[in-house]
């Protein structure tokens, strides 16, 4: 015979019960983390009247230590060259882009994100960094540390995976 307990169904929000070190949990909670950020991102599309895809080269732009080409970004975002032409033409014509040719070879173009773009994501994602600065604030600075070492470490696995297959 089951209990109560056992036919109430596990709400979202409450992880599985599991020590800190369960592959499962982290797998869940890392799902449920990238089902959130993913539920803001197409927000933030809708809102700027643009495709998911295009908000994930604007972050890719954005967070490249230096201007991007087309085709680093074409690399990153693991889409063809017609693809990322496409959406550097959407995100121009939308104001969050400008392309340049800035070398001496004038083959080379760089993609740079636009300081008013950067305004309205900063806006909009606002509530993302108010959740972050609260969540960071119930963890020690050893803590946080421990952290991101481990997403920049999962990161990096991520990036070695090869691309879903078809």
């Amino acid at each position: 015979m089951t209990s109560a307990d056992d036919r109430t169904p596990r709400s979202p929000a409450s992880p599985p019960e599991a020590g800190p070190a369960d592959l499962q949990a982290f797998a869940v909670e890392l799902r449920r983390m990238n089902g959130e950020i993913n539920r803001m991102t197409h927000g933030f599309a809708a809102h700027q009247q643009l495709h998911p895809t295009d908000v994930s080269a604007l972050a890719a732009i954005l967070d490249a230590p230096s201007p991007l080409t087309p085709g680093a970004l074409r690399e990153h975002l693991g889409l063809t060259s017609g693809a990322v032409t496409a959406c550097l033409d959407r995100l121009e014509r939308a104001g969050h882009v400008r392309r340049a040719r800035e070398s001496a070879d004038r083959r080379v173009v760089h993609v740079h994100y636009e300081p008013s773009a950067r305004t309205a994501a900063r806006d909009y994602f606002m509530p993302l960094a108010e959740a972050t600065a609260r969540a960071r604030a119930r963890f020690s600075e050893t803590e946080l540390a421990t952290v991101l070492r481990f997403l920049a470490a999962m990161n990096e696995e991520l990036a070695g995976l090869p691309p879903a297959r078809r």
